[in-house]
């Protein structure tokens, strides 16, 4: 709450506060002046307008404004906005929208980037890829290119849907690519889980559910119920099962999808890099010189993560 604004007109005012001046101006009395109303009964109001809005936004003083704004009025770094029963939009021209569905909880966490606390958000982004970025409890989610929705529960465990373009989960080394049409879970003590189709079947959406809770005999089922475009889940597996399964995952996967001459079945096992960036790109999905590249960027931007 900018108390200095209430008390005398000084520095930027906040959302609610700002909406009802503007809603009533047309009454404003302009004919005595009357002794002005304490602090405290100043902040009591403005906290009854919030709650009645079903939208609270607790501020940090003195911190810099964001690119965001909510109803016209900027949000600053640091900021939580706490929606009711109400939905909040989020609008960044250069950007793009978000849309914080009722009974959520984000801070801004300064540039171009969200941190998601619980609840729901729908993002809308028309910024270069790898711009825009949402923090979770567990997981980074980038932006690269996309329109997505984003749940988190109050555990800290998240889903993400992706419906256009590319979203990447990230944690700690922990990484997964989702495309559109494409869904994962990500864990507070575990992070990005293993992507999978919308239209996967039931059993293969089980099997990954049963892979990520530890089900040893998890990965038979989930490798039987593939189809060649769930390589994307298979591809993923490479990366997280032990060099054990790793030679069993390979060669379903390469049943599945036709690889490119020179791919060794012995560097995948190895979990060589190279090797597993082939298998990558036989999925015909994106090169991944284009998400490498994302990958290189990021680390030296965050370089303890």
């Amino acid at each position: 709450m900018n108390d200095d604004y209430l008390w005398d007109g000084s520095g930027p005012p906040d959302l609610e506060v700002a909406r009802l001046e503007r809603t009533l101006a047309p009454l404003r009395y302009r004919h005595r002046r009357h002794p002005r109303p304490s602090r405290a009964r100043w902040a009591l109001a403005a906290a009854l307008i919030a709650a009645a809005a079903g939208l609270a936004l607790m501020v940090t003083p003195g911190e810099r404004t964001t690119a965001w704004q909510v109803a016209g009025a900027n949000l600053r770094q640091g900021q939580t906005v706490r929606t009711g029963n109400t939905a909040v939009r989020l609008e960044a021209a250069r950007i793009g929208r978000v849309d914080l569905a009722a009974n959520s909880v984000l801070r801004t966490a300064g540039g171009k980037r969200l941190a998601l606390e619980r609840g729901e958000l729908h993002a809308f982004i028309w910024a270069p890829a790898r711009q825009f970025v949402v923090e979770t409890p567990s997981a980074r989610a980038v932006d690269l290119g996309c329109e997505y929705t984003l749940n988190v529960d109050e555990k800290g465990d998240g889903v993400l849907r992706v419906s256009m373009g590319w979203v990447a989960f990230q944690v700690a080394g922990r990484e997964a690519f989702i495309p559109a049409g494409a869904t994962c879970v990500t864990r507070r003590h575990g992070g990005p889980g293993i992507p999978y189709f919308e239209d996967a079947s039931d059993g293969l959406r089980r099997a990954v559910q049963r892979f990520e809770r530890g089900d040893a005999g998890a990965l038979n089922s989930l490798l039987a119920a593939a189809r060649p475009c769930d390589g994307l889940t298979l591809w993923h597996l490479l990366t997280r099962v032990t060099e054990r399964d790793r030679g069993v995952v390979f060669d379903r996967f390469r049943d599945l999808v036709p690889l490119p001459a020179g791919v060794s079945r012995d560097a995948v096992l190895r979990s060589d890099g190279q090797a597993i960036d082939q298998c990558w790109n036989a999925l015909d999905l994106e090169n991944t010189g284009w998400w490498r590249g994302w990958e290189r960027k990021w680390s030296q931007r965050f370089p303890s993560d």
